[in-house]
């Protein structure tokens, strides 16, 4: 085993190789950007180099400054993690020549797998089933039109080198594919140095599964069953799990043993996934290969007990396999949900800032909780927008589900927006619960995107008994402060409580327990310790557990459960008349400006002054987070001023164009 590895990556992937290289008492090295100089993962490392500015062009992805620094740090290996440098032929062969492992695959293996348009090639000749398309280069958005129509609407137009579901786009016409092409092209040049583009038939209604599989170098290769990667936003995984609720024992055999004859095919010797569409009567085509390890490599370990990094490790030691395919089984069920810092709110936009409160839930041995930030932290503009993976694991998928929206109701983060209410949305949605999900789930459930889920009876009597007790612990609390008149008996029992203001009438009385309430006419028991220092809420409303977390307002509280966000008042029932007087604020007009829905940096002005605009029609193009987001006009009209230039770093809500 190694005595000393570099980890050329950042945010959570570093902190789990830091722990796999404690766990085998091994020193790591971590690298990073000027970003990054007070990140977690520069805490818990070894030993931390500084490799450059903040855009990884300048760091991460500096071939030369990442071996520079395992060479005067004496690494003997370096882990890639995944994106950035970890399919770069280049890299490894470069690392090769100087003497230093690469902890991943061969560069055999990373070239032609690396590569979507080579692997479909080889994958093919492999006899392993492959989707429709063309796998030669696509010069320019016209070149792209005349291909989609010949293979036929609607198409996938990937990036050749892409990945995390950057430089994909779905076309489903000629503009769209015409838009889609120059998009993906674009992500791909910023993401990966790499802007070749191909195009194959998008399988409607398609399961996105895939197959863990890994090998040594001595030619033992196994599979550790499958994924489930279908809930999907923008090709970019949200929520993972492990096995499969579609898969059959048949099909999961025959896609396993698919898995292991490609990545014998390449002398596969570390861990990689081969990733399939599979359509809704269980015929799978080849997607693609990912010769290294999967953001979702968590649910893998939960069901079968292999540390997939360590096994990396030793694989790039020389070390044989010391599992065989008859050690692999299923045990359990395993779910992971990915959170980002970005609003779901406003159509997912990343939200920058500083994380002021990070308050994961307790871990255990169902919850498992990957992330490279914590409070305090700032979330950069320059990254990928994942704040965390929380993984759950329980004896099937229902349990596992109730982990997992558990953990969620229990997750604090304040300082930025994160996708939490709508991870919670969805976990709660019967038809996820059912299993019967694919990549369309969140563009089916969710056409005009998420705006919130609405309470129900029973969810509005929930909040409303969480807010009642919540006023009427602080009226108490403050009743104790010396000088006060109003004794703590004095307290009414009558309140309302304002959900977005419309009225609740609600009766509350406090016992040692916490309290009983009443609700449309009929006593609820609610138990709680909840505190005023808390912005985590946890009860018992009538044996039924539950948990929400809060944030003071300047009136009131608000209150966020399961993908619904209410501002919860309450006051007397002649307040509550009163407060129904009140005019609502109006909205500030924005009408005759195009606002940056997110910091960035202008990719694109694509209108000139004077120029006509219809509703709906690209006018700028702004990147953040590596991802390129197409800033559309909302009515018709025509251009007065421009703003900005191509180039242009903007804040959220700057002005960006204004109209005549």
């Amino acid at each position: 085993m190694f005595t000393k590895i570099l980890i050329a990556n950042r945010g959570e992937i570093a902190v789990r190789i830091i722990r796999a290289c404690k766990k085998l008492s091994v020193k790591s090295v971590a690298i990073y950007s000027d970003a990054d100089a007070n990140s977690l993962a520069v805490e818990l490392a070894d030993e931390a180099v500084l490799i450059g500015a903040a855009p990884a062009s300048e760091s991460y992805l500096d071939i030369d400054k990442v071996v520079a620094a395992a060479k005067r740090t004496g690494a003997e290996a370096v882990h890639p993690g995944f994106g950035f440098l970890s399919e770069n032929a280049v890299f490894a062969q470069r690392l090769e020549k100087e003497g230093i492992a690469f902890i991943g695959p061969n560069t055999k293996a990373i070239e032609i797998m690396g590569d979507k348009i080579a692997s479909k090639k080889f994958a093919n000749k492999a006899g392993v089933n492959t989707v429709p398309g063309h796998m030669s280069l696509i010069e320019d958005p016209e070149e792209a039109v005349k291909i989609a129509r010949k293979v036929g609407f609607p198409v996938m137009i990937k990036a050749s080198a892409g990945g995390g579901g950057k430089g994909m786009r779905v076309a489903w016409d000629e503009d769209e594919a015409r838009e889609g092409f120059t998009s993906a092209r674009n992500e791909a040049r910023t993401a990966f140095g790499d802007e070749r583009i191909f195009i194959e038939r998008f399988i409607t209604e398609p399961r996105h599964i895939e197959i863990q599989v890994l090998g040594d170098k001595h030619g033992n290769i196994i599979h550790l069953n499958e994924r489930e990667c279908s809930i999907q936003r923008r090709n970019q995984k949200v929520i993972e799990e492990a096995p499969s609720p579609f898969l059959d024992e048949k099909t999961r055999a025959a896609m396993g043993a698919q898995a292991i004859a490609l990545a014998a095919a390449v002398d596969y010797d570390s861990a990689g996934t081969v990733e399939f569409i599979v359509d809704k009567d269980r015929n799978f085509f080849f997607l693609e290969m990912n010769t290294r390890l999967q953001v979702e490599h968590p649910v893998s370990e939960m069901i079968t007990g292999v540390d997939l990094v360590e096994q990396m490790m030793r694989v790039a030691a020389g070390e044989t396999l010391s599992l065989s395919q008859k050690d692999i089984g299923i045990k359990g069920w395993a779910l992971e949900s990915r959170i980002y810092a970005e609003d779901p709110y406003r159509n997912f936009l990343p939200s920058i800032g500083r994380l002021n409160r990070f308050a994961p839930p307790e871990e255990s041995d169902a919850v498992r909780l990957d992330s490279g930030v914590r409070a305090g932290d700032d979330v950069s503009i320059f990254y990928d927008p994942m704040l965390a993976k929380l993984v759950t694991h329980g004896k099937d998928r229902a349990a596992a589900l109730t982990a997992m929206q558990s953990a969620l109701d229990h997750f604090d983060i304040a300082g930025v927006q994160s996708n939490i209410p709508f991870l919670s949305a969805v976990i709660a949605q019967g038809r996820f619960q059912s299993g019967n999900i694919n990549t369309a789930y969140i563009a089916d459930e969710f056409p005009d995107g998420f705006h919130g889920i609405e309470p129900d009876k029973a969810a509005r009597h929930l909040l409303c008994a969480t807010g009642a007790y919540m006023h009427v612990i602080l009226q108490e609390r403050a009743a104790h402060i010396s000088g006060r008149m109003t004794p703590v008996e004095a307290l009414p029992e009558d309140w309302v409580v304002l959900l977005d203001r419309q009225a609740h009438a609600i009766k509350i009385r406090l016992n040692e327990e916490g309290a009983e309430v009443m609700l449309d006419t009929v006593w609820h028991d609610l138990q709680s310790t909840w505190s005023p220092t808390q912005h985590v809420f946890e009860g018992v409303l009538d044996d039924a557990p539950f948990a929400l977390t809060l944030e003071t307002e300047t009136e009131g509280v608000l209150l966020r459960y399961r993908g619904i966000s209410v501002r919860a008042i309450v006051s007397s029932p002649r307040g509550a008349e009163l407060h129904a007087l009140l005019p609502e604020k109006e909205k500030t007009d924005t009408g005759q400006h195009i606002l940056s829905p997110m910091p960035g940096r202008v990719v694109l002005v694509e209108v000139e002054v004077g120029q006509e605009v219809k509703s709906g029609e690209p006018v700028l193009v702004v990147e953040a987070m590596k991802m390129e987001n197409i800033i559309r006009a909302e009515r018709d009209g025509v251009i007065g001023e421009i703003h900005v230039n191509g180039g242009d770093n903007v804040a959220a809500d700057e002005v960006l164009i204004s109209y005549e």
